[in-house]
């Protein structure tokens, strides 16, 4: 079983600096997504993230060996690779008819999909803590579409239309997830990303247009290049900061994002307005993304707490 460092204050800097690339990165992709389709640009970003953890891997002779997998491993493997490009895709095409806020609070949903269907798969356990910070997430949702929950519940409008795809894209990259778990008992996460990210690049070649990216503005060009990277940086981070710290607590970490995103928002629509858009929610809505974020810590959280709770009251009634 693996030990963090006990380095926590490294882990809690790198686990901000993975909340923070993933907080502005649909600001940028949303100035790309003005020129280029999103089947490019996720072929763009696999591409040149796979390419470099291929040059890593080659240069540190850590590639990996298909043999270990045997058919089981190919499936999974296949499935990592089906889940990981329709979440891409269907994020990219969600976040051009929504807002970088409300796109990735919505994609809040996906690690609370993998810890469900986790129940089921690897039969893990399900505490009363992580029941209750699943309640929180919901009435934040609840709160956050306050203005258009009518909207949602009733028509099938672009708005209803853009939400229904994000979940979608949550719902797909819980198989990604899964399958990705059963893959690190054969290779490492590094090895794990390499394959998926050029298998996916591959797998999108037909419809992808590379030629696109002549269209872009030098600033365009540059915000592309910033999301590729961010795949990258962003992974690596995060990855590190699990060798340091709990898993637990990076996860309640990274629940910030969604208010990274808002806040990267507000000040890039007042800094370049012509670029950016400031969100169009009231205040219930900041609200709702607060409890959501809240819940999704809690979430993450929860079974230490309830460990925690339960030992104090365990030295209570032996009077320590």
């Amino acid at each position: 079983m693996h030990i963090s460092s006990g380095r926590w204050m490294y882990g809690l800097l790198l686990a901000l600096t993975t909340s923070v690339l993933w907080g502005i990165l649909p600001i940028k992709l949303k100035e790309v997504l003005q020129v280029m389709d999103p089947v490019t640009v996720t072929w763009y970003r696999l591409a040149v993230a796979g390419s470099l953890l291929f040059a890593y891997l080659a240069a540190t002779r850590r590639l990996p060996r298909f043999r270990p997998l045997g058919r089981k491993g190919g499936w999974l493997l296949a499935l990592a690779i089906g889940g990981l490009t329709a979440n891409y895709v269907l994020y990219l095409v969600g976040l051009n008819l929504l807002s970088p806020g409300t796109t990735q609070l919505v994609i809040q949903v996906a690690p609370i999909l993998l810890l469900i269907s986790s129940l089921f798969v690897f039969r893990e356990r399900f505490s009363l803590g992580q029941a209750i910070g699943l309640m929180v997430m919901l009435l934040g949702f609840g709160l956050f579409f306050n203005q258009r929950l009518s909207e949602l519940l009733t028509s099938l409008t672009t708005y209803t239309t853009g939400v229904l795809t994000v979940l979608a894209a949550a719902f797909v990259w819980t198989f990604y997830g899964l399958a990705q778990k059963q893959l690190l008992t054969s290779w490492n996460s590094v090895q794990v990303m390499m394959v998926i990210y050029l298998a996916c690049a591959l797998l999108l070649t037909p419809w992808a247009q590379p030629m696109q990216v002549l269209e872009l503005s030098p600033l365009q060009g540059w915000l592309l290049l910033a999301c590729c990277l961010n795949t990258l940086v962003a992974y690596g981070a995060f990855a590190e900061a699990l060798a340091h710290w709990e898993a637990s607590r990076v996860s309640a970490t990274l629940a910030l994002t969604p208010l990274v995103t808002f806040g990267s928002v507000a000040l890039a629509s007042t800094w370049w307005p012509d670029h950016v858009l400031p969100e169009q929610v009231n205040w219930i809505a900041y609200t709702g993304a607060i409890v959501v974020v809240l819940g999704s810590a809690f979430t993450a959280l929860g079974p230490s707490l309830m460990a925690a709770l339960r030992a104090r009251g365990a030295r209570r009634q032996i009077g320590i």
